[in-house]
């Protein structure tokens, strides 16, 4: 399922249906059945108690055994967040990291728009999860991210933060490793126990995600139903 037709299944569900009904596990466990395709059910409805108690090991075995139709697109990025970030890149930009690169989908984007900046992909996975041979691959946690402050020009990181346990030492990580720009995406999206996409955190409007990230210097706007955060880390 493509990104547009999510976002319209989301807002649907979110906005339209009462709170009442939309978080009622009775009303959620049939949708959840298909969308997960039929696979761990029980811990995929009960991640949100769980995960506090997981291990690092056991949170990253959760997410490669999960199956679900959103594996089954390219990427979380609609193609409107991606032309808008691309178009605001340092000039002087040399180098960029993303943290959470999955499949390098993203990684593609920037190589075929700015052919020069050496690009680096960083996650969770013991081998790499990508095919192109001059990206460069880490794997990595993004708490504790294995790069030295100040090393890249450009940190890119999205659909990520709304995951991950601990959200102000990632996004520490992202400003240290960060010499000009910080690029950030997560959903805009209200609070619900049960949904589609295993979120622990949630950013229903962009001052909240704007505090999060901690920057004096920055943009951050709604497109296509994310928001796009783009930082200058302080005293750079």
């Amino acid at each position: 399922m493509n990104r547009r037709l999510t976002n319209i299944l989301r807002f649907f569900l979110d906005e339209c249906i009462p709170p009442i009904i939309r978080d009622n596990k009775y009303f959620m466990y049939p949708l959840l059945y298909v969308w997960f395709k039929g696979k761990n059910i029980r811990s995929i409805m009960n991640f949100k108690r769980n995960v506090w108690k997981m291990s690092h090991e056991e949170f990253v075995d959760f997410y490669n055994q999960r199956d679900s139709m959103a594996k089954d697109r390219p990427t979380d990025l609609s193609e409107q967040s991606i032309n808008y970030m691309l178009s605001r890149f340092d000039a002087d930009a040399s180098s960029l990291l993303d943290v959470g690169c999955g499949n390098g989908y993203w990684l593609e984007k920037v190589r075929a728009s700015h052919s020069k900046i050496k690009l680096t992909g960083c996650d969770v996975f013991d081998e790499k999860p990508f095919k192109s041979e001059d990206i460069h691959y880490q794997m990595g946690n993004i708490e504790a991210l294995p790069f030295s402050d100040n090393s890249v020009d450009i940190v890119s990181c999205h659909h990520v933060l709304e995951h991950v346990i601990d959200l102000k030492a990632s996004i520490d990580e992202l400003r240290r490793v960060a010499r000009k720009q910080v690029f950030v995406v997560v959903p805009k999206q209200r609070y619900y126990y049960y949904t589609f996409d295993e979120h622990v955190r949630f950013f229903p409007y962009k001052e909240l995600l704007e505090y999060h990230m901690g920057m004096d210097t920055y943009h951050c706007k709604e497109v296509w139903g994310d928001f796009v955060y783009i930082g200058v880390p302080a005293s750079k």
